[in-house]
């Protein structure tokens, strides 16, 4: 029988109305035919938009596929126990060329309550900004339900937004219920639980091809929002080359940030849970005990759980996020 090996997937490239084209001039890309590419998604169990093998006797099989066939071998004994055939982790670039709308995601309880399945927490790796890109992430300060609906009704919900500057290599948590958006200038890494639930809240009054305005969801996102507001947004971590720096940890998934120049063994034994590679810069071989693959920037690797210690040797330097869920 043949043995599982690191998996590479073809994208799924999704057209959208504040897209542009850094997937291709930044992250070489071909997302032919589509005028410009707003996200790409790299690694999806999704019902609909599953990526497919693209390396490998197992080319062409969708991810959740692989889940059905492999089972713990490929997920880990304890995430697909508590996962089975859905694949707990969405792995996307966005490109942002305009405003995304202002939008939030429900948490597990709303979610499972609607009949959506789960909620969508995520994390953002900025990859590239231009300068004075920003992001909304949150409230500014301590803002009421009935200060929320007032703006939203007058449409000065912006006032009361909260805005980062950000730059290459910021990390931003976004939990379930948190408002937020992305504004120009911004190529990032996205990872997230496994959902496509979004709710829009505003966008910017702007028309579409056709000359209508995209749906609105203000009435089911009001159950979602968090109005809590945390002390701080942006995520803060010591950069250490040539060392596993954490980046987030939360109840569905770890990211770790890997800068290294010299060769770095690393054991997975005792994680018992998939690894997923996201090559930000440069790139790199991963050795592993069946042979080896490269992983370049722009490229996503999932490493089987049956895979435990691999060898990464950077050509010559290289940046790796690496995931693993919970």
């Amino acid at each position: 029988m043949n043995k599982l090996y690191p998996l590479k997937f073809k994208p799924l490239f999704r057209e959208k109305i504040w897209g542009g084209q850094k997937m291709k001039s930044s992250l070489g890309m071909n997302f032919s035919p589509l005028p410009n590419c707003g996200e790409a998604w790299m690694l999806s169990g999704v019902p609909g938009s599953q990526t497919k093998v693209s390396n490998g006797f197992l080319k062409g099989n969708e991810l959740n596929e692989l889940l059905e066939i492999f089972m713990d071998d490929l997920a880990g004994e304890r995430i697909f126990s508590k996962h089975k055939e859905q694949f707990p982790i969405l792995v996307k670039f966005i490109d942002a060329n305009d405003w995304l709308s202002v939008q939030v995601h429900p948490d597990d309880e709303l979610a499972a309550k609607r009949g959506l399945g789960g909620g969508k927490t995520e994390m953002w790796y900025i990859l590239d900004a231009e300068p004075g890109a920003e992001l909304i992430t949150g409230f500014r300060g301590v803002v009421s339900k009935e200060t929320y609906l007032h703006h939203l009704k007058n449409k000065t919900l912006n006032n009361i937004l909260n805005h980062e500057q950000v730059k290459k290599g910021d990390v931003f948590c976004v939990p379930a219920g948190r408002v937020h958006s992305l504004g120009p200038g911004i190529l990032l890494a996205e990872i997230q639980q496994t959902s496509d639930t979004t709710y829009r809240i505003y966008d910017w009054d702007r028309l579409d091809s056709q000359g209508k305005e995209r749906e609105l969801h203000a009435d089911l996102a009001l159950d979602a929002i968090d109005f809590k507001t945390p002390d701080s947004y942006c995520t803060d971590y010591q950069k250490t080359i040539n060392h596993t720096v954490s980046l987030v940890q939360n109840p569905y998934f770890c990211t770790n940030l890997l800068e290294f120049n010299l060769p770095i063994a690393k054991d997975y034994s005792a994680i018992s849970s998939f690894i997923i590679l996201i090559c930000t810069e440069g790139n790199a071989e991963v050795i592993h005990d069946s042979g080896k693959e490269s992983i370049s920037r722009g490229e996503v690797l999932l490493l089987p759980a049956v895979i435990e210690k691999i060898l990464l040797i950077p050509l010559p330097g290289c940046k790796i996020l690496e995931v693993y869920s919970f």
